[in-house]
C-alpha cells in the first residue's frame, strides 16, 4: 500500500514551516479554557461503557473461536482497519472543514479540539488518556454492540459463518477507540515506546512524517489518521475537493472558512 504524498520529500523538507499558532496563541487559550467538567463527565461514561463492552465481545470471541474460515477472518480484520482509516478521514474533514465553535451543544463539545489542534497541534500531546480517547469511544460502542447482541442469538454454525463480519465489527471498533491515541503519537517526538515506534516505522499506524503533510496550511489533505492508508488514494482521486465543491454548490459553504478565523485570532 502506498502512503507517501505526491509531493517530493526534499521539497516538503525545504518549505514546510511550522504552523503560525502554539499554546500562547489567543484562539489556542480560548479553545484550550473550553474543555469543561460536563464534557470530561461524557468522556469517561463512553470509555466505562467502551471498557465494559470489550470485555464482553472478547469473552464471547474466545468462547466462539473455531479455526475455520481464517483467510476470510483476516480479510475481515484488514478490512475493519481500512474503514476505521477512511471514517477517521471523514470525521476529521468534516470536523475540520465545517461547523463553528458556537454551535449549541455540539459546536463546544466536538468541533473545539479540532480548531484547538489546528492553532496548538502539540496540545494534543498534553491531554490525558481521558481527554484523548473519549469522544472516540462513543463511534466505538455501535458496532461492538452489534456483536454483543447477535452472537447470543445464533447457533454456533451460524456464528461461525459470521465470525469474519464480527472480526470485521470488532477491528473497526479497536481502530476507532485509539484513533486519537494514535494521532497522538504522531506528535509525540520523545518518550515513545519503541514497539509504537516500531508500528509507525511499519506503517501499522499513523507515522509521524505522514501527517506532517496535513498541518501544512491549509490543512485540506491527508485527513485519515488511523493509519493514513488512505490518504494517498483519496487525493488522487481528489475525493475532499470535489466533496466540498460539491457543499459549496449546493450550499454556498465554503470550507475551512471558522478554522481560518480561529488561525488568525489574535
Amino acid at each position: 500500500m502506498v502512503t507517501e504524498c505526491p509531493i517530493k520529500a526534499a521539497e516538503f523538507d525545504k518549505t514546510h514551516k511550522a504552523p503560525r499558532g502554539g499554546r500562547n496563541h489567543a484562539g489556542a487559550k480560548e479553545l484550550a479554557g473550553g474543555y469543561t467538567k460536563e464534557k470530561r463527565c461524557f468522556e469517561i461514561t463512553c470509555i466505562s461503557f467502551v471498557g465494559t463492552q470489550t470485555c464482553i465481545v472478547l469473552y464471547l470471541l474466545i468462547k466462539n473461536f473455531q479455526p475455520v474460515n481464517i483467510p476470510q477472518m483476516i480479510v475481515g480484520i484488514f478490512l475493519g482497519i481500512i474503514t476505521a482509516d477512511f471514517l477517521s478521514g471523514l470525521v476529521h474533514w468534516a470536523c475540520d472543514s465545517y461547523g463553528s465553535v458556537k454551535m449549541p451543544v455540539f459546536g463546544k463539545a466536538f468541533i473545539r479540539p479540532f480548531r484547538e489542534h489546528h492553532v496548538d497541534p502539540l496540545a494534543i500531546t498534553r491531554h490525558d488518556f481521558v481527554e484523548t480517547n473519549g469522544d472516540n469511544c462513543l463511534c466505538a460502542i455501535f458496532p461492538l454492540l452489534l456483536v454483543i447482541i447477535a452472537v447470543p442469538l445464533q447457533t454456533q454454525d451460524q456464528i461461525s459463518f459470521w465470525f469474519p463480519v464480527y472480526l470485521y465489527l470488532i477491528a473497526l471498533a479497536f481502530f476507532v477507540t485509539f484513533t486519537n491515541q494514535i494521532h497522538k503519537w504522531s506528535h509525540t517526538y520523545s518518550g515513545l515506546p519503541w514497539i509504537v515506534e516500531k508500528l509507525q516505522d511499519w506503517r501499522i499506524i499513523l507515522p509521524k512524517r505522514h501527517h506532517r503533510y496535513h498541518h501544512v496550511a491549509p490543512h485540506e489533505v491527508y485527513f485519515c489518521i488511523t493509519t493514513g492508508w488512505c490518504d494517498h488514494p483519496l487525493e488522487l482521486m481528489r475525493f475532499w475537493t470535489m466533496v466540498e465543491w460539491t457543499i459549496y454548490k449546493l450550499t454556498g459553504f465554503r470550507a475551512r472558512e471558522d478554522d481560518l478565523k480561529w488561525t488568525n485570532k489574535k
